[in-house]
Parts: C-alpha cells; structure tokens; sequence
C-alpha cells in the first residue's frame, strides 16, 4: 500500500501545488474562509465524502474573535465575486466556515481523523522580485491578508489527501475524518468545532503543520509535545469624562485603570508546577491631554505548559484587572478572543507513526520535538480525543522557507507538500487497515 500511495501522491503534486498557489492568490482571514472552505466543500463531495459545513460542524457559541456581521457580509460578497460556489458559501453565513469531510468504509474499523488549518494571516504580502510569489504571480489580491503560516499549503494537503483515501476506499476499513478548520490563527477556530462533537466518536487522530522548527525540506517530526495552553482576551475600561484642568475630580480615569491593570498583570506570580507567562500586547486609551480619559483598551495573553496552570494565570488577570477597574471607580467589561489547550502526543501513536515515515525511506531526518514553546489550537481536537479514550499526535513536516513564519516574505518549499501527503495518507491508512491484520 505504501507504493501505491507514494507513486499517487507523486502523481498528483502538481495538483496540489496549483491547488496551493490559488489558496494563497485568495487568502481569506480567520471566520472569512468562504472561498477556501467552498471550494474545500465541492471537491470533497465530488470525491465521494459526505460534507459537513457551518452549523452542522461550528457551535457559534464557542466562536471567538468573530469580525462584524458588516465585515462577514463583505467578505461572502468577495468570495463569490472571486467564484466562490453560492450553495455552499450561503450554509456558511456568519462565518462558520468550517468543513468536515467524512468516509465511513463498508469493513468495521477505528474512527481516523486528520485535522488541516485554512486561514490566512492579517498581513500586507511583499511585491517584489525577491518574492517568489510575486516573481509567480500568486501574491495575494486580498491586500492585507497574506498565506504567512503555511496553511494554503497544508488545504492543499488535505485535499491531496482526500482523493487519494478516496481511490483506497474498497481496502480500508473504519471511518476516516478531513477536518478543515477555519480561524487558527489567534486561536479561535478549533474549540468551536470541537465543543459542536465533531471529534466525539473519533479513536485517532493527526495534526500536521509546515516549517516551524523544521526548516528544511526533509526532515519529518512525529510526535510534537509541550503546546503551551493560552487564552487571549481584550479589557475595555469605561469610566467619565472630564476637564483636566477645571474638573478632574468629577472624572474617572479609565486610562489610569489600564495602566495600573497593566503593571499588576506583569506582577503576577509564576507557578511551580510549570511554565506560565502573561503579557499585554496593546494598549489604547484618551482623547486629548485635556480631557481625563473616559475609556481604554487593553489586549492580553496567557500562557501555560497545561491547561491548569494557563487557568491559574487566566483568573488571575481577571482578577487584576477588575481590581484596578475598582481602584478608579470605571467598569471593565472583558471579551475572549482566542485560546487553546495544552497538549501532549500520545507516545504509543507516535511510535507507529514513527515507523510508517522510517518504511517510506522519504525523509532524511526523523525526529521528535519535545518542546515547541508555543500554542496551536488543534489542541483542543488532540485533549478531546485523549479525554475520550483516543490517541492524538502532532506532526512537523519539514519545509524549507524562504523568510519565518508570519514575515511578509515567508513562501516554503513545495516539494514538502508531496512528503507530507505522502506521510500523512500511509499514517491514515496504518490505522485504518488495524482491524485487517
């Protein structure tokens, strides 16, 4: 089988970097994957998988850092206007663009899923001859959104991998799930997903992620440990206001809430049992050195080496905050925007993953990554599956990159795409084979 899959996957590369390059010319921003996910939705059907999308798949509850029903409405129009398909862009109104694609073979088997990320980051791309991009003609023409993370790459993948189960189907066995998951950067996608079950039945599953560590073309990591758990959260202080001259003590200074917040939040103790960290990233406040400032925004961060302790350090700063709220007499409201799980790969699947990769002879280098110091909200798939009784991995594939991630310059090696679907496809398909042997 695993001939058969190498030969495939060869074969169909430069699909997958076509299908690659027309994700990055259209990227599409957290919530707003409407083209992305449409064209997700259509090729998957036409495979033979039974489609899953919007609210069958996305608890609009648990969205987080969801942009205005005026921005999403904006966006929709562009994904048709960029021949995005109605049918299916209409079951993804307010932004649940999520996609599960779903095989359930006719042999009983394990329950696989593999989990790809489709959004793209805020970011102007380069446009000069530096940039293969832009040498190519595939820089992004969503100005202000640009492919910096490699996630055109890794739905190209996923639909390479898609038409290759689907041509295996009559030899597996089980059930085999393609999640599409929209809005993974700034954490916000996945517990979406997860909290509408999508992962409940699931034993095994898989993520995958281009680069990061392994920045070069060849190597293949196949059990990723140590995603710190995060939580992102936006503070909005309100207080009056007043002329600083003439009336001060009729004021409330919300700016004054913001910066005593700020300094507090930074004082917070670490805990013993792990890693922890906490940091404010923005602050806005004021409208004029005259005027006693009535309101002001903080963004914050934090982290932890588990989901316990990225609690502690969460309910902390709530606590902090509110605190300082008090202290000036303003009212502080607070708005999740992101979060994930800590997460730890299963080492009995990474040991078998392990072997599949050693059996291809595609890779130069294996290894395992202990520490990524990060966060990545396939956590939330990964912690659900292992509550539940499953076993879930993260994986690398080593790219080679022309710039780090989320720099205006970043483009990888496509020659990665076809190792990771290679990898990817005789992994899904070790598990869904078990039952035979």
């Amino acid at each position: 089988m695993d001939g058969k899959i190498v030969n495939i996957a060869k074969a169909i590369k430069t699909k997958t970097i076509e299908r690659r390059r027309d994700f990055h010319r259209y990227a599409e921003a957290a919530w707003t994957e409407f083209r992305t996910a449409a064209i997700v939705a259509d090729t998957l059907e036409q495979l033979g998988y039974c489609v899953l999308t919007g609210d069958e798949v996305i608890e609009a509850e648990a969205m987080m850092g969801v942009p205005s029903l005026e921005e999403l409405e904006h966006h929709m129009k562009r994904a048709l206007a960029q021949n995005g398909k109605l049918s299916w862009i209409e079951k993804m109104k307010g932004g649940k663009t999520g996609v599960v694609g779903v095989i359930r073979f006719a042999k009983p088997g394990p329950v696989v899923a593999l989990r790809f990320d489709m959004d793209a980051n805020d970011l102007l791309e380069a446009e000069d001859d530096q940039h293969r991009p832009y040498r190519e003609k595939f820089t992004s023409v969503n100005k202000g959104t640009m492919h910096a993370c490699g996630h055109d790459g890794h739905t190209a993948i996923g639909l390479a991998i898609a038409e290759i189960i689907s041509m295996l189907a009559e030899d597996l066995a089980g059930t085999i799930k393609l999640i599409f998951q929209p809005g993974e950067e700034g954490v916000r996608g996945a517990k979406a997903m997860v909290a509408k079950g999508v992962v409940d039945d699931v034993d095994y599953i898989i993520g995958m992620h281009l680069g990061t560590e392994l920045g070069k073309t060849g190597k293949f990591a196949y059990g990723v440990d140590g995603f710190l758990a995060t939580t992102k959260m936006d503070a909005s202080f309100a207080g009056v206001a007043a002329h600083a001259g003439s009336d001060p003590e009729v004021g409330k200074n919300a700016l004054l809430a913001a910066a005593n917040a700020i300094i507090n939040l930074h004082a917070i103790s670490r805990h013993s049992q792990g890693d922890s960290r906490i940091n404010v990233g923005v602050m806005h406040g004021g409208t004029g050195r005259n005027v006693i400032p009535a309101n002001a925004l903080i963004k914050f961060e934090t982290r932890g080496s588990s989901t316990e302790i990225n609690e502690y350090m969460q309910q902390q700063a709530i606590r902090v905050i509110e605190a300082a709220a008090s202290m000036y007499g303003v009212t502080v409201s607070m708005n999740l925007m992101g979060s994930a799980a800590g997460g730890k790969s299963d080492f009995q699947l990474a040991e078998r993953i392990q072997k599949v990769a050693k059996r291809l002879e595609i890779f130069t280098e294996i290894v395992k990554i202990t520490s990524v110091g990060g966060s990545e909200d396939y956590t939330y798939f990964m912690e659900r599956v292992q509550r539940r009784g499953g076993q879930g991995i993260a994986t690398l594939v080593g790219a080679t990159l022309a710039a780090c991630h989320h720099n205006s310059y970043f483009d990888f090696d496509e020659d990665a795409l076809e190792l990771a679907t290679t990898v990817l496809t005789s992994s899904a398909v070790e598990l869904l084979t078990e039952k035979l042997k």
